[in-house]
């Protein structure tokens, strides 16, 4: 679809200058761009690229000399990046599905279906599911039974969500998705090698090797409104009480969020973050990629860890947090910079101890 410079620019609440008449059909790097595509010239180091391609339009930083860049049109953001959220959602084609329900589809009759739900091929809705108005289903999804889904969701290809979960509105998952698989949990008969291991802080005592029983998953998955999953990640149901994630809370792809795990709103989940069972993760806390987070302890809110931290404490609210074990920032830079002095001083140890074992035999 094609929009006017002076549409996007109100879409937006943006400024638009120069000719806004003019029309744009897509969004392209600088050095690409067609005249009928918008540049993406959002900082000066990407401007000074335009030359390189054929735009009559830009979206620039707020105050940028357009003109001297040869356009012929412009649209100023004082936020760029935060205008790309609006910008790529008015260009997003889809996924070019159709609508309605597919002939390959398999809908209960006892499931309720709002107003324009779509429902790809090959995909499975269960006795008792509820599907909030405006909600697509796309190809090969499953939607157990009894499950409730909000208003305006968006399930890619081979999404999946277990019996009785209960999903917010606009609710967004990508492909592969799932939501409601059976928590990892296991006992033993006796006390096992890992629980006396894990008392005494390394020791396994006597314990004898036995064989592991399910703690089946009697809960569910509660999710709150304007959630996003990414592709391939997983959120296991409760033992009891329900896992549950937050409003407007995202998470990347390949995360895994255990068993009774509860997440905060507005918080970020980044790729292969692993949260095991029973933990509370507050509300704004950001997770960078690989972030690892042990069972039954908490993240307050406004905390912020680093990639690759291992999280084996409570963490206090609004706490930045980097290393193996998650520590203060500042200190674990510390620790960095004091790791790669030892060479250095074990060098100089070793030259000392040469000087003052000379010293001895001349005495």
């Amino acid at each position: 679809m094609a929009y006017t410079i002076q549409d996007i620019a109100d879409a937006l609440s943006m400024t638009a200058v120069g000719d806004a008449s003019i029309t744009v059909a897509g969004l392209a790097e600088p050095s690409d761009a067609t005249p009928e595509l918008l540049a993406m010239a959002m900082k000066p180091e990407y401007a000074k690229d335009l030359d390189q391609g054929a735009a009559r339009a830009a979206i620039l930083w707020d105050g940028a000399d357009w003109q001297a860049m040869g356009l012929e049109a412009a649209i100023l953001a004082p936020r760029p990046r935060y205008a790309m959220s609006g910008l790529t959602e008015m260009m997003d084609p889809g996924q070019g599905w159709g609508v309605g329900i597919h002939p390959s589809a398999i809908v209960s009759p006892e499931a309720e279906l709002g107003t324009d739900v779509n429902v790809g091929p090959l995909s499975i809705i269960e006795a008792g599911a509820k599907i909030g108005a405006g909600t697509t289903i796309g190809p090969q999804c499953y939607v157990g039974a009894d499950v409730a889904i909000g208003a305006q969701g968006y399930l890619r290809e081979g999404g999946k969500i277990g019996a009785r979960g209960k999903i917010g509105e606009r609710f967004k998952a990508q492909p592969g998705a799932a939501s409601g698989g059976d928590g990892f949990s296991y006992v033993t008969p006796e006390a096992s090698a890992v629980e006396e291991a894990r008392k005494t802080l390394g020791d396994q005592g006597e314990a004898q090797a036995q064989s592991w029983a399910r703690i089946h998953s009697l809960g569910s998955v509660t999710i709150g409104d304007d959630v996003e999953v990414g592709a391939n990640a997983t959120i296991d149901r409760g033992t009891i009480r329900d896992t549950r994630v937050g409003d407007r809370t995202k998470i990347d792809n390949l995360v895994m969020v255990a068993h009774n795990v509860e997440v905060g709103n507005d918080t970020l989940l980044c790729g292969l973050v692993g949260i095991a069972g029973s933990t509370k993760i507050g509300n704004n806390v950001v997770l960078a990629g690989k972030v690892g987070v042990t069972d039954n302890i908490f993240i307050g809110d406004n905390v912020i860890a680093g990639g690759g931290t291992i999280v084996l404490a409570n963490i206090p609210a609004g706490r930045v947090v980097l290393g193996y074990p998650a520590m203060k920032m500042d200190t674990t830079m510390d620790v960095f910079k004091g790791m790669r002095r030892l060479k250095r001083l074990f060098d100089d140890v070793a030259s000392l101890k040469k000087t003052v074992s000379n010293g001895s035999q001349s005495d």
